[in-house]
């Protein structure tokens, strides 16, 4: 069984609709995900949310939750779902691009990424390994891969470094986010019967794992990404590594170089 179901209810080119279906709800898409940073969504009310916007997914932030108030504080509560009591489904990033874009205040390596706390100074660190242990502990229904995104304007070289560090990171993200999976440690797991009905088909209940592509404005090296992605395999794939410095035009044009490229059968996230 597969942990969501994606189903295509109309197309026009590129542009499509469908429905996708976690343990949690089912959200029609395109959606877009408020923002929960650190579990909830400043100013509004989840009743708010509920009743009025019938939100069905937000989106938790993995680096400031790691950081405050900590994994273990919401382990021990049950998860980010019991923490913050968001009963629909949830995506958390992998706080990548929170740290990347620490510029100052961080060391990488193949291994991950060593930074000081923007809160008080501390030295932490993240990998591959440890996002997924942070993300499987927070229980949510879709967990991104720990990535490295590039700067926008970023050359062939430095991007075509990135990219690689990614796809490999990728790689240990599934094997780790596969081990978390099978020795169930994924606070938010639901049993088969208790996931949320409709649909053709039963879910695993189990979290759902997102590839991510990079590549900054390099439309070859956007190619290759995907294709090592889609190599890995993933339930569902990403574009990242946009808005962030590059051109609005650089941004379209790789928009529509990606949208034809993209795994037909899975959904599909613009991350920004």
């Amino acid at each position: 069984m597969k942990p969501i179901e994606w189903k295509i209810t109309a197309q026009d080119s590129e542009a499509r609709t469908g429905i996708l279906r976690t343990r949690r709800s089912e959200i029609e898409t395109p959606v877009f995900m408020p923002v929960g940073t650190q579990g909830t969504v400043k100013g509004v009310r989840f009743e708010w949310l509920e009743e009025e916007m019938d939100a069905q997914i937000i989106l938790g932030n993995t680096y400031h939750l790691f950081l405050r108030p900590g994994v273990e504080i919401i382990r021990s509560l049950g998860g980010l779902h019991k923490f913050s009591t968001w009963n629909r489904s949830l995506l958390t990033d992998s706080g990548g691009f929170q740290v990347f874009s620490l510029t100052d205040l961080r060391k990488l390596t193949e291994e991950g990424v060593e930074f000081r706390s923007h809160i008080n100074g501390d030295k932490k660190f993240l990998s591959p390994g440890i996002s997924m242990e942070i993300q499987a502990a927070l229980g949510s229904e879709i967990v991104m891969v720990f990535d490295e995104c590039a700067p926008g304007k970023a050359g062939i070289d430095q991007t075509r470094k990135s990219l690689e560090m990614t796809a490999r990171w990728a790689e240990r993200s599934k094997n780790r986010f596969n081990e978390l999976q099978e020795t169930g440690m994924d606070s938010g797991f639901m049993s088969e019967a208790s996931a949320v009905a409709g649909g053709a088909n039963k879910l695993s209940g189990r979290q759902a794992l997102f590839g991510i592509v990079q590549g900054a404005g390099h439309l070859e090296l956007r190619r290759e990404s995907l294709e090592k992605t889609v190599e890995i395999g993933f339930d569902g794939y990403a574009i990242g590594g946009l808005s962030v410095g590059e051109e609005k035009s650089v941004m379209y044009e790789v928009l529509e170089f990606l949208a034809p490229k993209m795994p037909q059968n899975a959904p599909r996230y613009l991350m920004g």
